[in-house]
């Protein structure tokens, strides 16, 4: 019976796996992304964990190494359930200003986190003891620019459940989003979130929230099968020299509706924020709300609260860019893009 069970749990692992694979692969092609560095090749490889494996100046010489992807079952490490560690290095590539780099890193049998020179960049599913897979899931982290330096590390924490384990399947890589708004003030990164119709009225109590990856979709970060209301808010100061007299707040693309405010302001929305009216096409529209004059703080802190309200499936912030641009940058980029 446990054979049984184990072998039915690993042939659904292995068809959803081939699904998202061609699910990654269309939008690819839909979202104008180039790789700009290969990184299907051999990387070091430890079972075990500890957190000072995710410094890009951990000496990982003694490490085993394993072909990436593919599971650790396939190379040495059959049976083997629990956590293990991966880490490879690369060049930084030749990216032209305002173009958004990705971490293209496949599917991982179950759960992940990743560190680019010791800076969490990403991270599906939830480790134990709060426990939740996210093996189908395609993984695409943003790395912040200023991450990034001219050698690189990265490092990826993984815990699997049983079955295969590890980086499995995929096209591993960092590609660059070429269709990305080159905004002034990026605000990708680490936000806090909380589930809940009325979370933002618990603003105050910010520092106790649950901090979530933005962009990407909150089921793959440890919210597993949650549909309804949730909300996001950053914190985030602007320097002068980037604020223009008008700009605007690009928020990605969000499932299902949003509701955004900043600085109390309520500067933007999806239609009408009700589940019972709302636009079923909602999740594709790419957000851009144009920001009242003044409202953007210079020297201070600005508080930017998104709420959410997800139907079904995919929830929240799920891809970028995500931040403020000048108007004229933003007109500029509308007609450029309209002339490709």
């Amino acid at each position: 019976m446990e054979i049984s069970c184990w072998y039915n749990r690993l042939l659904v692992k292995t068809v959803l796996a081939t699904l998202y694979i061609l699910w990654a692969a269309g939008i690819g092609s839909a979202q104008e992304y180039k790789k700009v560095v290969d990184l299907n090749q051999h990387w070091k490889f430890s079972i075990g964990d500890d957190p000072r494996w995710a410094a890009s100046d951990y000496d990982d010489s003694g490490w085993e190494s394993i072909q990436v992807p593919s599971a650790w079952e396939n190379q040495g490490f059959y049976g083997y359930d629990g956590y293990a560690w991966y880490r490879t290095g690369f060049d930084k590539p030749h990216v032209l200003k305002g173009q958004s780099v990705y971490l293209q890193l496949g599917n991982v049998d179950d759960v992940d986190e990743v560190f680019i020179n010791g800076k969490r960049i990403g991270k599906s599913g939830s480790f134990p003891p709060r426990y939740a897979t996210a093996y189908n899931s395609y993984r695409l982290y943003y790395i912040p620019g200023e991450v990034l330096q001219q050698r690189n590390t990265i490092a990826v924490r993984v815990y699997d459940d049983g079955g295969e384990g590890g980086i499995i399947n995929g096209d591993i890589a960092l590609v660059i989003d070429r269709d990305a708004i080159p905004v002034d003030v990026d605000l990708q990164g680490t936000w806090k979130f909380k589930t809940g119709k009325y979370a933002h009225e618990d603003i105050e109590e910010l520092k106790e929230w649950d901090e979530i990856i933005v962009p990407g979709y909150w089921e793959n970060q440890g919210y597993k099968n949650y549909d309804g209301y949730a909300c996001y808010a950053l914190e985030f100061e602007v320097d002068e020299e980037v604020l223009a007299d008008r700009m605007v707040l690009v928020m990605g693309k969000i499932d299902d509706l949003d509701q955004v405010y900043l600085n109390g302001v309520l500067v933007g929305q999806s239609g009408v924020f009700s589940p019972s009216r709302m636009n079923w096409n909602s999740y594709l529209q790419l957000r851009g709300y144009y920001l009242p004059v003044n409202l953007v703080r210079v020297g201070s802190i600005n508080l930017l609260v998104v709420r959410v309200y997800d139907h079904v499936n995919g929830g929240g912030i799920y891809r970028g860019s995500v931040g403020l641009i000048s108007q004229e940058h933003y007109i500029k980029y509308w007609n450029n893009r309209r002339r490709r």
